[in-house]
């Protein structure tokens, strides 16, 4: 599978509590719900459109805890949000986590690169993880993310976490696509493409 990461971020990067001021509110972050006056029918097509590529989702343990306080509630069969994450397989990276009572959860426990290059490995489309800020820096760290679906919000927050911290790995991006919602909203999808080229636009020496 590949592994792809849809993400909702702020013009400066940072990627927490786009829904709502409940939503993650850890350390301090009083800015929750930045994203929402700009959703519009744009967006949730895009968003249904990633969805439908889905074979299973990887997730952390805080986003894992917000889906599961939600889509389950969402039953109508017609929703293909809710279709896609209450049916395919969900895999959880968790140390805290003993149970999990959402019926398609597996708990992923001990090494969790390994385990994740396992899911990988395994035939289908998308493994796709939705949020999962701290889980998304691990998995950046060690290089495993094949796509990212970056939704780009015109507006600026200046604290909070952010999808790129210290810990990237340097890596080159192809550019796939780009498009605009009716709101402003950026929508880019990048590809691995390798390690960074360097040149300087510096003189020769006369």
């Amino acid at each position: 599978m590949k592994l792809t990461v849809t993400t909702f971020l702020s013009l400066d990067g940072v990627m927490q509590g786009p829904g709502g001021p409940e939503e993650d509110p850890s350390g301090g972050f009083d800015l929750g719900g930045w994203l929402v006056p700009f959703a519009d029918e744009d967006m949730g097509r895009h968003v249904v459109e990633w969805f439908a590529t889905a074979d299973a989702f990887l997730l952390g343990r805080t986003t894992y805890e917000i889906f599961a306080s939600h889509w389950p509630r969402v039953t109508d069969p017609n929703d293909p949000v809710a279709a896609a994450i209450n049916t395919l397989p969900r895999y959880v990276a968790t140390r805290t986590l003993e149970t999990a009572a959402w019926e398609g959860t597996t708990l992923l426990k001990g090494d969790v690169v390994e385990q994740v290059r396992e899911l990988k490995s395994r035939p289908g489309r998308d493994l796709q993880v939705h949020g999962s800020a701290g889980l998304l820096q691990t998995l950046v760290a060690h290089d495993l993310v094949d796509e990212y679906r970056l939704f780009v919000y015109p507006v600026v927050l200046g604290r909070g976490k952010r999808l790129f911290g210290s810990g990237a790995v340097p890596a080159t991006m192809r550019h796939v696509a780009t498009r605009t919602t009716g709101a402003g909203v950026t929508v880019h999808t990048y590809e691995r493409a390798g390690d960074p080229v360097f040149g300087s636009f510096a003189l020769d020496p006369s």
